[in-house]
């Protein structure tokens, strides 16, 4: 029973979605059974049997370029269909709110603009993407975009793969020595490095929305990147596990047969020997809204409304590009970037402050339990600018706000730990994200939003009272050298006492009772003692709930938000 085929693969068994796809004008898109939805997510089409009546397209944007004019054309799609859209975390575009009787028209004029919704959902390599400044930026070393177009045009339509991989692929690669965005949440990254005076890649893999992707101890060439992904597809292709779909991702067969199982599954492939690993070339740099560029012109970043757009929007922002002669380029933070503006100036105005604060689709999502993009408004997103501090906001735990990945990570979750209160964020706190060393922990397990705003605060008061500039850097040196329940600890006494007490810092993590003993130093007056017994987690769970539970009806209850309904 444990090697029986998961249900995707036992309709790819039956029928290949590129076979599919041979009748596609043929599909009653009101009366879709489960197999239908499982081989329309290879065209980019979704839809849930619960919410049967919306559909969502996604549109691949490779390296995340697209020209003024399919922008302009987007636009006018989404006006004569009265449509939602929004931009990816993978520099990409949905549309949401496409009635049955308009799937297939949509879909068919999105294509017919040479741009693709071909395999953007399901079991498939998904939307490649590279740095904004990629080939331009004054960090530029190695220009990535003829690579990420070779690894999409090899895979898009190939009939071998549409569909048909174990589970999705998610590919980033830069040649930048400096990214606006990490990229070690990804299958597999390609990072810029060198190895004897030789500027080229080195690869990591198993990376996922909760996971850092690791080094396999493999440099390569420029020239060689291309064959070795191909390769990579194939093994993945052959080995991957077609069994739990909890258990089919690049991250599970490392666990599986170990990077040197699948390093040897990818070399039969590749034919050739591989080199050993070079020195990663990557750095922390901070990114204004207008960023210099190699021939002397800019690039400025347009901040979305945590990625959604208005089709007035679009068009400003096209007609912009087009009378300047500038380029757009989306960003895998969600925001347009404007490259080769002769001054550092633009008749544009952002109209929110979001460039380092990534969110999930929310809900348009049917995963989603919040509408996540206005629940940003329970975030003190002036001090968040101020420090460019890295945020990431999920619906649910698979995590396409990237929440793991982030200085500052959270999780729209309902509970009613507190009373009626209901509506709430887990957070996440203190990722080594740049250099992928570390993914962000639990601080804590909820927190009702009505208290998200002052806890959240507080964090960024103790970050500012500790003298670093860099949140990052702050939790290298200070919050990775204690446990998370004491973290928990120390920020819920500092709410109960009304203080803000900087946490010192450490060479090294310390014991539990060292850790009793400062807090006992600086809190003494607190009754959480009885609860905290050789740790602190009854403790976390005794204090939360004696500040956050609400008795009775809670006057700032949220109530259940409306699904999106856009007709």
């Amino acid at each position: 029973m444990e090697n029986k085929l998961n249900k995707r693969e036992r309709y790819k068994a039956q029928l290949k979605p590129i076979d599919y796809y041979k009748d596609f004008e043929n599909i009653d898109f009101e009366n879709l059974g489960e197999g239908d939805r499982y081989y329309l997510q290879d065209f980019g089409i979704f839809n849930t049997d619960f919410l049967e009546d919306e559909f969502t397209l996604r549109i691949r944007i490779p390296g995340g370029r697209i020209s003024a004019q399919h922008f302009q054309k987007i636009a006018d799609i989404v006006d004569e269909y009265n449509l939602t859209i929004i931009l990816t975390a993978r520099a990409g575009i949905q549309l949401h709110g496409i009635e049955a009787d308009d799937v297939l028209e949509i879909h068919k004029r999105i294509n017919a603009l040479g741009i693709s919704t071909w395999q953007s959902f399901g079991d498939n390599v998904r939307n490649i993407v590279t740095d904004v400044y990629d080939g331009c930026g004054e960090y530029s070393q190695i220009e990535t975009y003829p690579i990420v177009m070779q690894m999409h045009d090899y895979i898009i339509k190939n009939p071998r793969y549409v569909g048909m991989l174990p589970r999705r692929v998610s590919i980033g690669i830069s040649g930048n020595r400096a990214n606006i965005s990490s990229f070690f949440a990804n299958d597999i990254y390609f990072a810029l490095s060198k190895k004897d005076s030789v500027f080229g890649f080195n690869v990591y893999m198993g990376g996922k929305n909760t996971e850092v992707a690791v080094s396999a101890d493999i440099f390569l060439k420029e020239d060689e990147v291309f064959d070795f992904f191909k390769a990579f597809v194939e093994a993945f292709y052959l080995h991957g596990s077609r069994f739990s779909r909890a258990k089919t991702r690049i991250f599970h067969m490392i666990e599986d047969i170990g990077m040197d199982g699948l390093k040897a599954h990818i070399q039969k492939e590749y034919k050739k020997d591989f080199q050993s690993g070079g020195e990663i070339v990557l750095e922390k740099a901070e990114f204004s809204e207008f960023h210099k560029l190699k021939n002397e012109t800019y690039g400025f970043c347009y901040q979305t409304d945590f990625s959604r757009l208005k089709s007035d929007e679009i068009r400003d922002i096209a007609s912009f590009a087009t009378k300047n002669g500038a380029e757009i380029r989306f960003g895998i933070d969600q925001n347009i970037y404007l490259i080769g503006l002769k001054e550092a100036s633009t008749t544009l105005k952002s109209p929110a402050i979001s460039n380092t604060i990534v969110t999930c689709a929310g809900n348009l999502c049917p995963y989603a339990v919040w509408s996540i993009k206005d629940e940003t408004s329970y975030l003190p997103l002036d001090k968040i600018n101020e420090h460019r501090i890295q945020v990431g906001f999920s619906g649910c735990a698979k995590g396409c706000g990237r929440h793991r990945h982030t200085d500052i990570g959270l999780i729209g979750l309902k509970t009613n730990n507190f009373g009626d209160t209901d509506g709430g964020a887990r957070i996440f706190l203190g990722a080594l994200h740049s250099d992928g060393k570390s993914v962000g922990r639990q601080l804590f397990s909820m927190v009702p939003f009505v208290h998200l705003k002052k806890v959240v605060s507080l964090v960024i008061e103790l970050f500012e009272l500790s003298g670093y500039r860099d949140f990052e850097e702050y939790a290298k040196e200070i919050l990775c050298n204690y446990s998370e329940d004491f973290l928990s600890m120390w920020v819920l006494a500092n709410l109960e006492t009304n203080s803000s007490l900087a946490l010192p810092k450490l060479d090294k993590m310390q014991s539990f009772e060292y850790e009793a003993e400062l807090l006992k130093k600086e809190f003494p007056t607190l009754d959480f003692w009885q609860y905290a017994d050789e740790s602190f987690f009854n403790a976390v769970s005794y204090l939360s709930k004696k500040l956050w539970t609400i008795e009775g009806e809670d006057p700032h209850y949220k109530p259940k938000i409306n699904r999106t309904n856009f007709r």
